[in-house]
Order: C-alpha cells, then sequence, then structure tokens
C-alpha cells in the first residue's frame, strides 16, 4: 500500500524566564530527526517571532496565520517544549488549527539543573495540557511524560501520531458505498445512515440491478478490461478456472472500481451473495480481497460497519485490512480461536499466492460453477491488530483489541483463507462482544496499531471504542 507522506507542522514555545538558546537548537535537532523519520516538516520564519518561537498572544496569533496559510499542506501539529513554554500563545495559535496535536516535552538532565540550563517543559506541558482542556481543544500525549528527540521513544511517538493523522486525515471526512441491499437473513449487519452521517461518513447506496446493467456494458476489447485483467491474472493463482468466469470476475472487478471512482468512495461493503452468483454465475471474494490490498477498505455480506473501522487499521498499520469471521474454537485452548473468510483477504496478509476456487457453498446450493472466485489460503502469522464497529442509539461505537496470527495449522480441509489468532483473554472478548451486540465479523491488520487507531478514533473523530 502506498500513502501520502505525513507532514508536520512545527511549533516551538518558549517563555523569557527559561533559556531561549535552547529553542534554536530544538528547531534544528526536531527537523533533522524527523527529516530521517521519513516525516516532512513544516516550520514558521525564524524571523517572525523571537527566535521563530511562540511567547504569548501576539506570537501565537502570527503563528495562527502561519498555519492559515499553509492550510492543506500539513496533518498535524508537533508542539515542542524546549523549555517551559507559554500556554496562552498556544492556545492562541493552535485552537482553530483544525488538526491533530502532538504535545511534546524535552526533558531535563541532572548535570544541568542551574539557571541558565534547566528547561522545566516537564511542567510547562502540565500547564499547555490543562489549557488545552479548558478550551476543549484535542491533543495527543504519549508516556514518558518528556523524552528527547534522540531517544527511541520518541521515534515511536513520531511513528503513532503520524499513524493517528493519516486517518483523521482520510476520515474526518469519508464516503462508504453500500453495494446492494442487506441479505434479509443477515440482520447481524443492520447500521444506522444517520448516525454514520453524525460522524462524517456519508453512505452511498447502490443497487446491485445497477451492478450488473454496468457488467453487460463492459467491453472486453476496452482499456480499463485490459488492465482489470492483467493486474488480477498477477495477483493469484487462477489454474482450473474457465476463462469465462475469469472474464466475468474483470468485468465485475471494473465495474466495481468505476464506481469507487465515480462517488469517491474510501470504503465499500458488498452484498456479495447470492444474486451475484445467480445472476453472473462468479463470487466476488477475490475482488474484495484485491481492492483490500490496494487500500479501499472493501467488507463483504454488506457489513457498513465493519468497512469503517477496516480503512482506519489499514491507514494506521500502512498494511491492508481485511474482514473476518469469528469462526471456530481451536481445539481447547481458551486465547486462541481460528478467524476466517470465503476469500476476501487481501494478498498482502496472506501467507502466499492464494488459488481460486468454486465457492463450495454455493456449489451445494445452487450447484456447481457458479462461485468462480473463491480465494482459497491462509492468513500469514504477524502480529495483528483488530477492531469492529456498531450503530447503536446514535453513536459510532467501537472496540479494539491487539493479538497475534500464529503458524498454528489447520486441517487440509478448512475452505476459503484463515488464520489461527492468539488473544489474551478471548474467552471475555468474546462475551463481551456477544453482549454487547457487535458483529460475527472483525477486522484485521498486521502490527501493533492500537494505540493510534485509539487516539484518532476517540480523540479526533469522536467515536465511543472500548480498548479490549
Amino acid at each position: 500500500m502506498s500513502a501520502q507522506p505525513v507532514t508536520f507542522a512545527l511549533y516551538f514555545g518558549n517563555r523569557g524566564f527559561f533559556p531561549e538558546s535552547l529553542v534554536a537548537a530544538a528547531r534544528e535537532e526536531m527537523t533533522a530527526v524527523l527529516g530521517r523519520l521519513g516525516f516532512g516538516t513544516l516550520l514558521m520564519d525564524p524571523a517572525a517571532t523571537r527566535h521563530g518561537a511562540v511567547e504569548g498572544t501576539e506570537d501565537g496569533l502570527c503563528y495562527a496565520r502561519f498555519l492559515e496559510a499553509n492550510r492543506g499542506r500539513f496533518d498535524g501539529v508537533i508542539l515542542c517544549l524546549p523549555n517551559f513554554g507559554d500556554e496562552t500563545g498556544a492556545i492562541a495559535a493552535l485552537r482553530d488549527c483544525g488538526v491533530p496535536i502532538l504535545v511534546h516535552a524535552y526533558p531535563d538532565e541532572l548535570d544541568r539543573m542551574g539557571f541558565t540550563e534547566r528547561r522545566d517543559a516537564f511542567c510547562g506541558k502540565l500547564s499547555v495540557m490543562d489549557v488545552f482542556c479548558q478550551f476543549g481543544l484535542p491533543f495527543t500525549t504519549f508516556p514518558p511524560h518528556t523524552v528527547a528527540p534522540s531517544d527511541g521513544a520518541f521515534a515511536r511517538h513520531a511513528r503513532q501520531f503520524a499513524a493517528a493523522c493519516r486517518i483523521v486525515r482520510r476520515m474526518r471526512r469519508m464516503t462508504v458505498g453500500a453495494i446492494g441491499a442487506r441479505t434479509t437473513a443477515f440482520k447481524t449487519v443492520r447500521f444506522d445512515e444517520l448516525t454514520l452521517q453524525r460522524y462524517g461518513i456519508t453512505t452511498e447506496a447502490l443497487d446491485l440491478s445497477e451492478v450488473f446493467l454496468r457488467v453487460r456494458d463492459v467491453k472486453p476489447s476496452g482499456d480499463a478490461y485490459a488492465a482489470k485483467a492483467a493486474r488480477l491474472a498477477d495477483y493469484t493463482n487462477w489454474a482450473g478456472v474457465p476463462e469465462a468466469k475469469f472474464a466475468m470476475l474483470v468485468r465485475l472487478g471494473v465495474v466495481l472500481d468505476a464506481l469507487i471512482a465515480e462517488y469517491r468512495m474510501d470504503a465499500i461493503a458488498l452484498r456479495c451473495w447470492i444474486e451475484i452468483e445467480k445472476e453472473l454465475g462468479v463470487s466476488p471474494c477475490v475482488l474484495l480481497g484485491e481492492l483490500n490490498h490496494r487500500g479501499v477498505a472493501a467488507a463483504c455480506e454488506l457489513d457498513v460497519c465493519n468497512a469503517v473501522p477496516m480503512l482506519a487499521l489499514g491507514l494506521a498499520s500502512e498494511r491492508p485490512a481485511t474482514c473476518l469471521d469469528w469462526n471456530n474454537n481451536y481445539g481447547d485452548d481458551p486465547d486462541r480461536c481460528i478467524l476466517f473468510h470465503c476469500g476476501p483477504v487481501p494478498q498482502g496478509l496472506m501467507a502466499g499466492k492464494g488459488a481460486i476456487v468454486d465457492h463450495p457453498m454455493f456449489a451445494k446450493a445452487m450447484g456447481a460453477g457458479c462461485g468462480w472466485g473463491c480465494n482459497v489460503g491462509r492468513i500469514a502469522a504477524t502480529p495483528m491488530t483488530f477492531a469492529s464497529a456498531k450503530t447503536d442509539g446514535g453513536k459510532l461505537c467501537a472496540y479494539l483489541g491487539e493479538g497475534e496470527i500464529t503458524a498454528d495449522p489447520i486441517a487440509d480441509g478448512f475452505f476459503g483463507c484463515a488464520g489461527v489468532a492468539r488473544i489474551a483473554n478471548l474467552q471475555g472478548i468474546l462475551e463481551f462482544v456477544g453482549h454487547g451486540g457487535y458483529r460475527h465479523h472483525v477486522g484485521v491488520t498486521a502490527g501493533h496499531v492500537a494505540t493510534a487507531v485509539r487516539e484518532a478514533l476517540v480523540r479526533y473523530l469522536g467515536y465511543e471504542l472500548v480498548r479490549l
């Protein structure tokens, strides 16, 4: 997955009672460290204020004008305190910045505690945090309370903050496509469009009849068909798949791509059965997996609510995310279970290239040959983060946790794409999921990114979230 690089606007606080010489050194160090970490930086001209720092309301307003002039060029602000700083200037500068704010404070050194060297940023950070709370301005901090930019902990802070910024940048205003109506039997994926809209999530609802009409109009001679055929052919193993079924999946893929582009969808949920299998004679699993692989969160079974945290997970990890079922116990191990779905798992989360088969569930229900498109394989062993969401009483609620996909074996006869998950207190989590009225689905991505996801969804986007 490729992502737009994150750029931070750098803010430096100052207070005249404290050594202002520390500001210039901090400007140089912070810019260099963040550059090495791969982040862009945006700094106010050092001549704009004394030392290029903010001290008092007038300096704060000057910095606010600097941000306004550069609106759209930065994804977050790092408020750096080389010394105690000034909380009045900070609120004047940042109360309307409209992006996440990381409050960072330099540590004092035990052998440099004289009046001309002591920073007191430890205390100044608390003052800034207090005033931001008074004004209702959300901000981010990570432990430890003070940290030098040269410390490995600061690199961790910057990466977590960048992940939160990516989520906020994309999800403050987002569009999710609900393609098809909810399958009648699947009441578990009900959702409230108006609740989503209150959180900045627009739902574009499209009927499958439009999809079928557009599929018939896709010409095998067109450029879009050729590009999609080449992409899919390279994506997984198609040995044994009838040529006509591959062609139909290509045509359906072209239509889904066109709808996503036309409606500017950030995520989709698809009614994936049984009309597509009846009308087109294919199963769209592999197409959803390929969309997830490209960073378009694609949930099956019209689970709109789970498409939303899937997007957040992928933005945080910069890896694909997928929609899985909480599906099977793993023997008598209370902290292991099998996570599974028919085949929409992206290649970027799989242990190897998958293989397209005729979906055995549809073969059983409707006869062989109507379900080609199920991408069979195994999920690669990896640390992972999981999340799920629902609309409930006018609120968007979610849970979030971490665990790992293990290399534990699954019997060869187990179809679809699955992995064994090990999660501490799994039994308690399943009790929470069931009694909380959450879906049987859960979004998963590689890596431990729960801290960043929670920061973005709770602090800046206002979701009701429980970290498990």
